[in-house]
């Protein structure tokens, strides 16, 4: 995917979920992963010409384990004009030891990751935080929902976190994850390989392979899907109209 795809998909979302008002300073939370780098790519270059002004900070949570280096990243937010922070935690160690009760600590491990990220932005001055969930995301979330919990329902794409103040928006909302890698291997970004022992291990990732199964006996499926929660009186899944020219 070219750069001015990526732009024209996120400012899109931008726009049709009202995910920016002016003098937002948005925090980016980066992992290393593709679509965190796509995200943070995305939002630096349409930050120079989009009608609203807003700042920009990425924030890194460190859960502590050996040998992951963050350097890259490092490089490529000075590289977009992008001031980059990380935040030093034992979260590695402390869900490993969660481990030991419980078959996966991957949920507790998200909701403390989460706590470092928000308690951080704010410190900083952020009232919005942005997260890197693309298309794919979406639909699985839904998929979970719909497979475990018996309900048909998928993060929205603008959530308040009324305890906080904090904003969660999700510009990636339309840019599919086929996208997300052709776009990282276009550009080169510099990725850092995930170190939980957890990773790929997961109901997510179970459910990530039974959407790509079913979309490749179904093409186009995942659109179909994707509208399916658009249209699902989900709610905060309206849009704002009109869209910003």
């Amino acid at each position: 995917m070219k750069l001015q795809k990526l732009y024209s998909k996120v400012r899109q979302a931008l726009d049709d979920y009202n995910m920016i008002t002016e003098n937002d300073k948005i925090a980016i939370g980066v992992s290393g992963g593709k679509d965190s780098l796509t995200l943070l790519y995305a939002l630096a270059g349409i930050r120079s010409f989009y009608p609203i002004h807003f700042e920009l900070a990425a924030i890194a949570v460190d859960l502590g384990y050996d040998d992951f280096t963050l350097s890259p990243v490092q490089t490529l937010c000075d590289e977009l004009g992008v001031d980059f922070y990380i935040v030093k935690t034992d979260i590695g160690r402390i869900s490993l030891e969660k481990s030991k009760e419980q078959a996966s600590p991957c949920s507790w491990c998200a909701k403390l990751r989460k706590g470092a990220l928000n308690d951080f932005a704010l410190s900083i001055g952020c009232n919005k935080i942005a997260y890197a969930h693309h298309m794919d995301d979406i639909l699985e979330t839904m998929f979970l929902s719909l497979l475990y919990e018996g309900q048909f329902y998928s993060f929205a794409p603008v959530t308040p976190l009324d305890d906080s103040g904090l904003t969660i928006i999700r510009p990636l909302m339309y840019v599919g994850e086929s996208e997300v890698k052709g776009f990282k291997n276009k550009y080169d970004l510099p990725v850092c390989k995930n170190p939980c022992p957890y990773d790929g291990h997961t109901k997510r990732e179970y459910v990530k392979q039974l959407v790509r199964q079913l979309n490749l006996e179904n093409p186009g499926v995942k659109k179909r899907l994707f509208s399916a929660i658009q249209n699902g009186n989900i709610d905060d899944w309206i849009k704002c109209t009109p869209n910003r020219q």
